[in-house]
C-alpha cells in the first residue's frame, strides 16, 4: 500500500513530535477539535494515526478528517490524563466519548467538624473548592475510584484511622473491631485513645494527603529495613512495593489543582536568531490549553525585556487579564510597574475586580508549572526551525539542486509548466503555472484557448501555447524597459528562466521550436519534458534521459510543477464542459439575446408558455418587438413539428 502523502505541513509536524507525556488535539479542515487525546509517548502515539495500517471504524473516520493537529507537553502520565479531561470538557471533540452527566474526578474528603475523622470518597467539591460550607477538607481529585481507595488503603497502611461510619463518641464504650486487633484503628469507639491523640495522628494524615509525604515514607522505609534485618524478605519486598506505589499515587497534579486558581503562565524559548513564548490557561484551577507565540529576531534579546515588552502587546489587544499571572522572568524593578498596567487593562475590560499579581516564582509548584511552559515553548520553537528549514530543502534548495542536475550555470528563479486539455478534440485549452524561488505564485498563472489547431492534436497546441505566450511576452518586456520600467510586474513580461513542457521527446521537441520560431535563444531560456511513467527528464539536445532518485527535494519539485499545471488546466477544462452543456433552446432564435430570454421567462414562465404564446402576449413582454416576436412564433412552429 502507497504511503499518504499528508503535506508539507502535517509530515514536519509528525516529524518533530517529542518523546513526552502530553495531550494531542486533532483538527479538520475548519481549525474544529475532533478528538482529544492523551500518550506516555507523544512521538509513538500520535505517529500511529498516520501510518498506513488499518484501523477500528471509529479510528479511521477520524483520521480521514484530520488537516492539522497541536500538542502540549506534560511532566507526567497523570497530569496528561487530568489535562485530557479538561480539554475534553472545553471542546466536547465529535470522536470523544461524552459523558453526558459531565462527571467529575474524585476526591478524598476529611470532615474537620467530626471529633475522630476518618476519609470519605466525594464525587464532588462544593462550590468555591475550598470546602468551607461543609467544614471539610478535600484532597485531589484523583483519577478514579480505584485510586482514591488505594489512597486510603495505603494511608491506613501507615496510620490506624477509622473506616466505621458510627457517630463518635458515643454515648458508652462498645467493643471494638477487629482492625483494632490488628493494629489498623485506635479503636475510639471502644475508648482506647483519646481525641488529642488521634488528631496528633490527623495532623500526619492531613500532611500525607497534602503532598507532605515524606513522614510516610520514613516509616515504611524504617520497617522495610527492619523487615530486612530480620530476615523477613517477603514482607519487606511487600513494603518496599507500597513504597513505590505512594511515590506514584501522590505524584504532584498539574494539570488539575482544587485551589479554583485563575492564571496565565508564560515562559519563554530562546535560540539566538529567534524566540517563542507559551502560554499556559488555568481557569477555575484547571488547566484548560495553551497557545505559542513566535517573536523573530528576538533571540538573543534579554529574556525579561521581550516577556515584558510580549505581555503588553499580548493584554493590550483585548485578551483576557486573569487574576494571577505566573511569568518566567521579568527585567529588574518592572513588576510594580507592569502589575499596575495590567490592573489599568483590567479595568478598561470592564471587570468587576481589578486586581492582578504578577510573580516570578522560583519554587514549588508555581515554578514547576513555568518550567513545563518553558519545556512547551522549546518543543514549539524547535519546530518551528524545522519546518522553515524543510521549506527552505523544498523551494530554493530544490530550485539549486534542480539547476545541477540539468546542467545549468544558476539555479531557476522563475520556473513555467505547460499542460493541454480536452474531450476529443473539442473544448481545446491550455494552462501556464508559475513557480518563483520554488513556491507557485498563483497570481501568473495563465489560460488559454486553442485558436489554431483543430482536433486533438497536443503537439501543435503547445507549439501555439508556447508560441502566443512568448510573443506577447518579448513585446511586453519591449515596452516595459523602454518605458524604464521593470519586466517583472507585467502580465507576461516576466520570462521564465526553466520551462518544464508535460510529455517525452515529441512534445518537447514541438515546444521547442515555438521559442526558436520567436527568436530565443536557447542559452536564455532552458526547457525540459518530464515523462510520467518513469518519471524521465528529457533536455533537447540530450538523447537519455536523466533519471532523479525519487525522493530528492528536485524531483517533488518538478513533480509538483506538473501536478499543477495538470489541474488548472482540467479545471478550466471542466468549467467550459460545463458551461457548453447549459443550453436554451432560446439561444437558437435570432434576435433574441440574454434579456430578452430573461423577459420571456420572467413575464411567461416556462417554455411551453412561450410557444403557446400569441403574438399579442409576447410583445408585452418588455424589450419586444413585432420582429423578435415573430421569431420566436417561427421558433415554436418549427420545434412543434
Amino acid at each position: 500500500m502507497p504511503r499518504r502523502d499528508w503535506g508539507e505541513k502535517l509530515e514536519t509536524k509528525i516529524a518533530m513530535l517529542p518523546d513526552s507525556p502530553g495531550c494531542y488535539l486533532m483538527k479538520n479542515a475548519e481549525g474544529t477539535i475532533i478528538y482529544v487525546g492523551k500518550a506516555v509517548n507523544l512521538k509513538n502515539r500520535v505517529r500511529s494515526y498516520f501510518r498506513d495500517t488499518d484501523h477500528t471504524p471509529k479510528v479511521a473516520a477520524m483520521v480521514a478528517n484530520i488537516a492539522d493537529f497541536d500538542v502540549l507537553l506534560c511532566d507526567s502520565n497523570l497530569e496528561a490524563l487530568c489535562l485530557e479531561c479538561n480539554l475534553i470538557k472545553l471542546h466536547r471533540p465529535h470522536y470523544n466519548i461524552l459523558l453526558k452527566d459531565d462527571k467529575h474526578y474524585p476526591y478524598i474528603r476529611v470532615n474537620l467538624k467530626e471529633p475522630f475523622p476518618r476519609l470519605e470518597l466525594a464525587r464532588r467539591m462544593p462550590e468555591g473548592g475550598t470546602g468551607k460550607k461543609d467544614g471539610a477538607k478535600y484532597f485531589g481529585p484523583y483519577i478514579g475510584a480505584t485510586a482514591v481507595r488505594q489512597v486510603i488503603e495505603a494511608v491506613r497502611g501507615v496510620f490506624p484511622l477509622r473506616t466505621c461510619k458510627k457517630e463518635l463518641p458515643l454515648k458508652s464504650p462498645c467493643r471494638p473491631c477487629v482492625n483494632y486487633e490488628i493494629g489498623k484503628c485506635m479503636a475510639p469507639c471502644a475508648g482506647k485513645c483519646t481525641e488529642e491523640a488521634y488528631w496528633d495522628m490527623m495532623d500526619g494524615v492531613l500532611a500525607f494527603l497534602g503532598g507532605d509525604y515524606q513522614q510516610v515514607l520514613k516509616v515504611l522505609h524504617k520497617e522495610m529495613m527492619d523487615c530486612a534485618a530480620q530476615l523477613k524478605y517477603e514482607r519487606a519486598a511487600a513494603v518496599r512495593d507500597k513504597i513505590r506505589d505512594i511515590e506514584g499515587l501522590m505524584e504532584r497534579q498539574i494539570a488539575i489543582q482544587t485551589d479554583r486558581s485563575e492564571q496565565d503562565v508564560i515562559a519563554l524559548a530562546q535560540d539566538g536568531l529567534d524566540a517563542m513564548v507559551h502560554i499556559f490557561y488555568v481557569r477555575g484551577g484547571r488547566m484548560i490549553g495553551g497557545d505559542h507565540f513566535a517573536l523573530p529576531r528576538e533571540g538573543s534579546e534579554d529574556p525579561g525585556e521581550v516577556l515584558a515588552e510580549f505581555m503588553t502587546q499580548y493584554y493590550e489587544d483585548g485578551n483576557l487579564i486573569p487574576r494571577n499571572i505566573l511569568v518566567q522572568t521579568l527585567p529588574e524593578g518592572s513588576r510594580e510597574q507592569l502589575e499596575q498596567w495590567l490592573r489599568q487593562q483590567k479595568e478598561a475590560q470592564g471587570a468587576l475586580r481589578s486586581a492582578v499579581t504578577l510573580t516570578t516564582p522560583k519554587r514549588g509548584e508555581k515554578h514547576d508549572l513555568v518550567l513545563l511552559a518553558a519545556k512547551n515553548a522549546a518543543d514549539a520553537l524547535e519546530k518551528r526551525n524545522a519546518k522553515a528549514s524543510i521549506r527552505e530543502e523544498r523551494t530554493t534548495g530544490a530550485c539549486e539542486a534542480l539547476g545541477r542536475a540539468l546542467g545549468l550555470e544558476k539555479a531557476p528563479r522563475r520556473i513555467e509548466g505547460y499542460d493541454i486539455s480536452n474531450t476529443q478534440g473539442v473544448l481545446s485549452v491550455a494552462s501556464m503555472v508559475v513557480f518563483i524561488d520554488g513556491v507557485a505564485a498563483k497570481k501568473e498563472y495563465r489560460r488559454f484557448r486553442i485558436k489554431t489547431v483543430e482536433g486533438a492534436n497536443d503537439f501543435a497546441s503547445l507549439n501555439e501555447v508556447l508560441s502566443r505566450r512568448f510573443a506577447r511576452g518579448l513585446a511586453e518586456k519591449a515596452e516595459r524597459e523602454a518605458a524604464g520600467l521593470s519586466p517583472v510586474g507585467g502580465k507576461f513580461s516576466d520570462l521564465p528562466d526553466l520551462v518544464l513542457i508535460d510529455g517525452g521527446p515529441q512534445q518537447l521537441r514541438f515546444a521547442r521550436q515555438a521559442l526558436l520560431d520567436m527568436g530565443v535563444a536557447p542559452a536564455d531560456i532552458h526547457m525540459f519534458g518530464l515523462a510520467k511513467k518513469q518519471e524521465e527528464i528529457f533536455l533537447p539536445d540530450r538523447e537519455e534521459p536523466i533519471l532523479l532518485d525519487h525522493h530528492t527535494p528536485e524531483l517533488h519539485l518538478i513533480q509538483r510543477v506538473r501536478d499543477e499545471a495538470h489541474r488548472f488546466c482540467i479545471t478550466h477544462h471542466r468549467g467550459l464542459r460545463g458551461k457548453a452543456s447549459i443550453h436554451s433552446q432560446l439561444e437558437d432564435i435570432p434576435g433574441i439575446g440574454p434579456k430578452r430570454r430573461k423577459a420571456l421567462l420572467t413575464k411567461l414562465g416556462s417554455m411551453k408558455a412561450i410557444r403557446e404564446a400569441t403574438e399579442e402576449q409576447l410583445l408585452a413582454v418588455p424589450g419586444m418587438t413585432k420582429a423578435a416576436a415573430e421569431a420566436v412564433m417561427k421558433w415554436a412552429e418549427s420545434t412543434a413539428k
